[in-house]
């Protein structure tokens, strides 16, 4: 296998680190593959460029490849995913003086009714894109009555400071950057939330993985390197070293480091980039998502579980990444919600251990269940 390239698009955020470190730490020349990664400043944009194949693999958030499947949005051709590209990484946050009115509450539901009780009647919440795990988090949270504004993450803090939001649910640095000047104020990671909420995931245009196998073989083995390298807590500081460089986030190192050493809502890991199976892209995690985007749209469940579910590649991601080393589980779907500590589960290897999935309410989804 030689002689393999790509283009891979990403918007600027923590996130993005599996793709740029597969590229700059030569995961990728290992794998025989040249990665050209096109920087996107929204995700409309990254949307655009996937859809009219300017791009052959994209940085994308979870919700829209099943959106898209559903029929949400502008019609546009369908997308696969591959692999989750991170778990968590979501900063939720407030205006500086709504923040202030709810210092000190640092669990959820009473922070919610906090917020409820000290914010405006109708709550406005900055999140990067109609169809994200932000908006999934943020209506979980705090109900379906709050008004969403989309906002690309690195305007987040700018509209904080004209007073066009309440509230912000982003990915890092952009909540960091936002207390950095001194307009925001981060409440709690999504984590506490949604304990294993899928943020992004490596996509591409359905069929195209067929159409070209070689190449998303060695790009998801890329991938998956890289991600198992960012876990590493010995690598920590060289990853912020690189997203801080001017051709990706061009941001001060420190302010990403917060995010990748877990500086952000306490202990535990603010976002995980390969353990706990986060890579693997469970049929179930595609159908909870089509479901909650089901309920917040009016739309039937049944029909968007199925379609959600059959988004995620599980069969691309075993043949691809078993010759790899990733431990493959013996399901391709699970019940979402029920883990509230590490938990070890049948798998090829026997060395598989699920990390938390909780939400903070307890609910949980069943895949089978009507």
């Amino acid at each position: 296998m030689s002689g393999l390239a790509i283009r891979a698009a990403y918007v600027p955020l923590v996130d993005a680190a599996p793709l740029i470190v597969a590229r700059e730490l030569g995961f990728a020349a290992d794998e025989g593959l040249a990665l050209d990664l096109a920087q996107a400043r929204s995700w409309a944009s990254l949307r655009d460029l996937l859809a009219a194949g300017a791009v052959d693999a994209a940085h994308m958030l979870a919700p829209m490849a099943v959106a898209r499947a559903m029929g949400l949005g502008p019609a546009l051709p369908p997308v696969e995913v591959l692999m989750i590209l991170s778990q968590g990484g979501q900063a939720v946050g407030a205006a500086e003086a709504l923040a202030q009115r709810v210092a000190g509450l640092t669990e959820p539901a009473p922070l919610a009714r906090a917020i409820r009780a000290a914010g405006p009647a109708r709550l406005r919440v900055g999140v990067p894109f109609p169809f994200s795990t932000h908006v999934l988090l943020m209506t979980r949270w705090l109900g379906n009555d709050i008004d969403i504004r989309t906002v690309p993450p690195p305007l987040m803090a700018q509209a904080l400071e004209a007073g066009e939001i309440d509230l912000f649910c982003v990915g890092e640095p952009w909540g960091s950057v936002a207390e950095r000047q001194g307009v925001g104020r981060i409440l709690l990671p999504g984590r506490a939330i949604w304990a294993s909420a899928a943020e992004k995931v490596l996509a591409v245009r359905s069929g195209w993985a067929e159409s070209a196998p070689d190449t998303a073989r060695a790009l998801m083995r890329a991938v998956w390197r890289a991600g198992r390298w960012l876990d590493l807590p010995a690598n920590r500081s060289m990853a912020a070293e690189i997203l801080a460089r001017p051709e990706f986030l061009s941001l001060p190192p420190e302010v990403i480091d917060r995010a990748l050493t877990g500086g952000i809502g306490g202990a535990g890991r603010f976002v995980t980039f390969h353990e706990g199976a986060a890579t693997f892209p469970w049929k179930s995690l595609g159908g909870l998502i089509a479901a909650l985007l089901a309920r917040r749209h009016g739309l039937p469940e049944g029909p968007a579980v199925t379609a959600g579910s059959a988004v995620f590649r599980t069969d691309l991601y075993r043949l691809h990444l078993r010759e790899a080393g990733a431990d493959l589980p013996g399901a391709s779907q699970k019940i979402e919600g029920t883990l509230s500590h590490p938990t070890a589960v049948a798998s090829e290897r026997g060395t598989m251990i699920l990390g938390p999935d909780r939400f903070f309410d307890g609910w949980i989804f069943d895949p089978l269940d009507g």
